[in-house]
């Protein structure tokens, strides 16, 4: 889940922080201030935020009237709660994707306005088609990042409640370091990396039918 959500809004972020308002630089550094939080420091602050008695979510979803949610001490929400957790932290990737939209030519947008072309149609056929490498790059590091989440859920939730949160490299971690079962965890290490391998190797694949460099297909 994690993955597509943190492309679309570090993409859509990245357009909005590429805009030439007064102040922006301001914006852009304070949307990449997150990313250089500590993991536990910003995990045991997500604590707080969560919490179901103090916290400030359920403090505003009081606010309009609705129940709390045990956000992350219930099954069927913690684990999307863990990836509303990883929006916070795109800022690498909104670096990255404006990085690709500054490159962009103008010209291409100038041709575009006096064909008649409007925003949306410079969007479909302009922006994105030039900034699918840029997409690749960013899908390929956020794929292998979030088969190696493990931080987050070690410190937050310790893979419960009921393994809603036991994800594989904390799951390896407690065969490893806690149950002592070097060999057990040493084959789950080798299955991860050829999962990873094997995932990264069909989306390069694929990405010859949708990812342009210079113009060229």
């Amino acid at each position: 889940m994690s993955v597509p959500l943190s492309l679309l809004f570090s993409f859509f972020l990245a357009l909005a922080l590429n805009l030439k308002v007064r102040g922006m630089a301001a914006y852009r550094t304070i949307y990449f201030l997150p990313t250089l939080v500590p993991s536990v420091a910003m995990a045991i602050l997500w604590l707080w935020l969560f919490n179901t008695q103090y916290g400030i979510f359920n403090s505003l979803l009081h606010l309009v009237g609705l129940r709390p949610l045990g956000w992350v001490t219930n099954p069927k929400t913690a684990l999307p709660s863990l990836v509303l957790m990883s929006l916070w932290i795109v800022g690498q990737t909104v670096v990255i994707f404006l990085a690709g939209l500054q490159d962009v030519p103008t010209h291409l947008y100038e041709a575009a306005e006096i064909d008649g072309a409007g925003a949306v149609q410079k969007m479909t056929h302009i922006t994105i088609p030039m900034m699918t490498p840029v997409i690749l790059f960013t899908l390929l590091t956020g794929m292998i990042g979030s088969f190696q989440t493990f931080t987050q859920a070690y410190i937050m939730t310790n893979g419960g409640p009921a393994n809603a949160t036991l994800f594989y490299v904390l799951y390896l971690y407690r065969n490893g370091f806690q149950y002592i079962q070097m060999g057990y965890a040493s084959a789950l290490a080798w299955i991860l990396f050829v999962i990873i391998l094997v995932l990264t190797v069909i989306v390069l694949r694929t990405s010859r039918g949708w990812v342009y460099y210079g113009g060229l297909r």
